[in-house]
């Protein structure tokens, strides 16, 4: 009990406890940033050619960084920027808060410390870190595939019925709401409610899912042919669809370009190659 109070109080002052296994009755308290008594023996760090020959990188020859070690499906050690370094908050002491002194000093600083990267039960804001790998990569697997199926859907749409994606939204109001030039029994405002109600419903839903796994890739009726049944192949399988994804994205925002440039679509704009 004493033990435990001890723990407590010393993270309540910005302390932090350790137990050493020879001595497991025995606590360290270890203040400011990371003094210990006995440090462990550091880290190997592989050189670059070590690391090229491991793991595939973004660019010959680069570098990964230490936060981006590999193990998450499809990373290539890409994050020029550092946004996916993990978050440090420094640890002050106490402020002297004195009313008979002229002049009261601000704590000094005790430690450091490091949000936890679970995934917080609250559907509406699941992830208490914003710049976090794992809601970096759920936003980057839910974009790709978004743009997976608007790319397909901007090809094969003009295809069809000769519309350019940019323009499908002009043809809505002036024509009425249609696909792939059949009308449809709803108004232009239908639908979008229709599309708020449903999206949202389903965004609420996996923001309720705690398990970082199931949030992306969620099985049962999302893979009717069992096809992610076998660890290895479903490995393959991840890695496919975050690769398709990137390309998606790439190919997405060189659509928008495009079109802000020519005023054609995809479509078109090859076409013109032909003449």
């Amino acid at each position: 009990m004493a033990a435990t109070t001890a723990v407590a109080a010393s993270y309540f002052f910005g302390t932090r406890t350790q137990y050493t296994k020879q001595n497991p009755g025995k606590i360290q308290a270890l203040l400011g940033f990371g003094r210990k008594k006995s440090p462990p023996p550091p880290k190997k760090k592989s050189s670059p050619k070590q690391l090229d020959q491991d793991r595939l990188v973004w660019f010959p020859r680069a570098t990964p960084p230490e936060w981006l070690d590999g193990t998450m499906v499809g990373d290539r050690g890409f994050d020029p920027l550092a946004l996916g370094k993990p978050a440090e908050y420094l640890q002050f002491d106490l402020d002297s808060l004195d009313q008979n002194l002229a002049k009261n000093l601000a704590g000094d600083i005790i430690g450091v410390r490091v949000d936890a990267t679970e995934v917080k039960p609250t559907p509406f804001q699941p992830y208490s870190e914003v710049f976090g790998l794992q809601r970096f990569r759920e936003c980057e697997l839910i974009h790709g595939r978004w743009a997976m199926l608007g790319t397909l859907g901007a090809i094969a749409v003009e295809a069809l019925t000769g519309v350019a994606w940019q323009d499908a939204g002009k043809v809505e109001l002036i024509e009425g709401s249609s696909y792939l030039g059949q009308p449809l029994p709803f108004s232009l405002t239908t639908l979008i409610w229709i599309e708020v109600i449903i999206v949202g419903y389903i965004e609420f839903q996996r923001n309720a899912e705690l398990d970082p796994e199931k949030r992306l890739y969620p099985g049962g009726y999302f893979d009717p042919l069992g096809l992610a049944s076998d660890p290895e192949k479903k490995e393959n399988l991840q890695l496919a669809e975050i690769k398709h994804a990137r390309l998606a994205m790439v190919a997405f925002l060189i659509f928008g370009i495009q079109a802000a440039v020519t005023g054609k679509g995809p479509v078109s704009f090859v076409a013109t190659f032909n003449n």
